[in-house]
């Protein structure tokens, strides 16, 4: 039936029926939206979608993470003909999945931005439908967190990443991408007594009262032991989940602005993100993918991979 199906399909994130199923086109050519999903600004009838927010003027030091969306998306092609591995369900089929597009925004406004994807969220998620967001730079995730908490009110933070992004910053007026948490716990956005960080390997002297699993205790321990942590932690609070592509150590995931050695590899947060299954999950992003210092992709597949085990994790509370 693949094979059949591959010989007649073409551009389904334009031409394909409906939401749910896998796509069988052939992954090298077509129109990348993420894992084929039907690209549109319609979501009535989705039940999550992903959406891309490419801005890297937050960055500290390499940028390129403005390029990150259109990467991922072109590196889920290899997801789009299968359901998840490990997962015991698939997500595509379970659940009408659209690609909603990127944010616009004037790039030469950068000021202006949180606001632009804090409303531009909002509006996904007050048409009913939940949301993973591809980035851009980590400052992308406070926005988001602002839509998702008006929502559903205060979250627990799963954070996978090298760095805190709890540096102090009480300047408002300031879009810094390693100062999110900061920001978020202070504006009352996370529960840091249900918040965790995993994979940190940069001091920071004031974890404002959030639980650290970092990169040797994740090493020592096994990513089992790492899941029961974060589920002891998280417990039943509805949760938010960022995935900075640093956390993984520069060997899977070189393509990113602040490497840091020592950290997580691939098959640890693949069993960490697996491991964690049943957390209610209310949505969640990848970022930090800069497409200019990747090689051979291997960065964009990671965070495809991320996001599709983001999307199973919401899935996996909602399934039938």
């Amino acid at each position: 039936m693949a094979l059949e199906d591959a010989k007649k399909q073409v551009d389904t994130a334009i031409t394909r029926d409906g939401m749910k199923g896998p796509s069988f086109e052939n992954t090298f050519s077509g129109l990348p939206t993420f894992l084929r999903r039907t690209f549109t600004k319609d979501l009535s009838g989705a039940d999550i979608c992903v959406t891309g927010a490419p801005f890297d003027q937050a960055v500290t030091n390499r940028p390129g993470a403005r390029l990150g969306p259109r990467a991922i998306r072109e590196a889920s092609a290899l997801q789009s003909p299968d359901a998840p591995y490990g997962w015991g369900y698939d997500v595509m089929s379970d659940f009408a999945i659209a690609d909603y597009g990127d944010l616009a925004f004037d790039y030469a406004a950068p000021a202006d931005f949180p606001a632009a994807l804090e409303a531009h969220i909002a509006g996904i998620l007050a048409q009913d439908c939940a949301v993973v967001t591809l980035g851009g730079d980590h400052s992308t995730t406070l926005p988001n967190l602002r839509a998702h908490v008006a929502k559903h009110g205060p979250l627990a933070l799963i954070q996978f990443d090298a760095h805190t992004d709890s540096w102090p910053d009480d300047d408002p007026a300031r879009v810094d991408h390693g100062t999110f948490v900061y920001k978020a716990v202070k504006e009352g956005l996370i529960l840091p007594e249900k918040s965790i960080q995993i994979g940190i390997r940069t001091t920071n002297d004031d974890p404002m009262g959030i639980a650290i699993v970092d990169a040797p205790e994740v090493h020592r321990t096994g990513p089992e032991r790492v899941a029961d942590r974060i589920r002891e932690v998280v417990g039943d609070t509805p949760a938010y989940l960022t995935f900075d592509i640093d956390g993984l150590d520069p060997a899977f995931a070189p393509g990113t602005g602040t490497p840091v050695w020592g950290g997580l590899s691939s098959a640890q947060a693949s069993a960490i993100l697996r491991g964690i299954a049943g957390v209610t999950l209310v949505g969640g992003d990848v970022v930090e993918v800069s497409p200019p210092f990747d090689h051979a992709g291997i960065t964009a597949m990671a965070a495809a991979h991320v996001a599709v085990d983001i999307l199973s994790l919401w899935g996996w509370t909602r399934r039938r």
